[in-house]
């Protein structure tokens, strides 16, 4: 008599590799087909139950905020907040390095797919968000190269519109080039780190000029 066939043994997760599983679906699901996507098409495209997802976050909303935290929060490294002010470099090169490392996050797919669709749904993911990259680049930025150029710093002269809007074009203007690429799939032949320095170059010479107009104009 032939041995019977044994059936393969579904592997065993601990409750944190499955929450984690379960998580990067979520990411991937979103990214795919929008945060108005339901937990019973998660569950369907994971091959799961609806139940179990709610095991690990009891609504959908606990799900959103926790794609939130991995893929906003999680990825932001405390390191850049000490090399943009790290003095001891010049601020064309800090702000060339920055942005070479910030790229892996900003163009991730994932990352522009779940950011744009937050914002087109009036959701709450991106402008949470943005509240970290005015406190950490856009208001440290605007700072530093008051400092390069010996103005006043943003404690004595408060933060011009005309700077907020020029870092803000420029910061965007590197997103953009991750758009163009991942959702209209628009290709490049230059690469991503040329495109970086030359506008990182234009940019702060540009600033130059911006930001010693708005400080004389506010003193």
């Amino acid at each position: 008599m032939s041995d019977p066939v044994k059936k393969p043994q579904r592997k065993r997760y601990s409750p944190d590799q499955r929450r984690k599983l379960i998580l990067d679906g979520a990411i991937s699901f979103f990214a795919e087909y929008g945060v108005e996507g339901s937990t019973h098409q998660l569950a369907k495209a994971m091959n799961i139950t609806q139940p179990l997802i709610y095991q690990y976050f009891p609504s959908k909303d606990c799900l959103i905020d926790a794609v939130y935290d991995e893929l906003f929060n999680g990825r932001w490294n405390t390191d850049w907040d000490r090399l943009l002010e790290d003095r001891s470099i010049p601020l064309n090169e800090r702000l060339l390095r920055f942005y070479l490392e910030y790229s892996h996050v900003m163009q991730a797919p994932e990352w522009i797919r779940i950011y744009l669709d937050s914002g087109l749904r009036h959701l709450h993911l991106n402008r949470r968000y943005n509240e970290i990259i005015e406190r950490s680049v856009i208001h440290r930025i605007c700072a530093e190269m008051r400092a390069s150029l010996g103005l006043p710093g943003l404690d004595e002269v408060a933060m011009t519109d005309s700077e907020f809007e020029a870092v803000w074009t420029m910061h965007g203007g590197l997103f953009y080039h991750g758009v163009r690429k991942h959702v209209y799939g628009f290709e490049t032949t230059r690469r991503f780190e040329d495109v970086i320095a030359d506008l990182i170059e234009g940019f702060v010479a540009g600033l130059e000029v911006v930001v010693r107009k708005a400080v004389a104009r506010a003193l």
